[in-house]
């Protein structure tokens, strides 16, 4: 069973950056892709960012150019630094990879 662990998240202003982690644990090797999705209140869970084994990315029209989606294999951790924050990027942000459960979530809140 995989287990993944998010961190990273806070509160910014507007046009702040964070950057979030996502360690994964447990059986990692059915791990191949792995994404980054949030969800406001009210709102679905949508799809932010993906990273394929590979290391090709995708990326929700709404944060084109400003979210870069990486990984580090060795280190199982997968990464999302968020630039140019706006108020309506305020979500938790959640990891999954295509195996195994959602981790927990991290909260990000950008003030305006």
């Amino acid at each position: 069973q995989v287990q993944l662990v998010e961190s990273g998240g806070g509160l910014v202003q507007a046009g702040g950056s964070l950057r979030l982690s996502c360690v994964a644990s447990g059986d990692t090797s059915c791990i191949s892709a792995m994404g980054w999705y949030r969800q406001a209140p009210g709102t679905e869970r949508e799809l932010v960012a993906a990273i394929s084994g590979g290391g090709n990315a995708y990326y929700a029209d709404s944060v084109k150019g400003r979210f870069t989606i990486s990984r580090d294999n060795a280190k199982n951790t997968l990464y999302l630094q968020m630039n140019s924050l706006k108020p309506e990027d305020t979500a938790v942000y959640y990891c999954k990879a295509d195996c195994g459960p959602w981790g927990l979530g991290t909260q990000v809140t950008v003030s305006s």
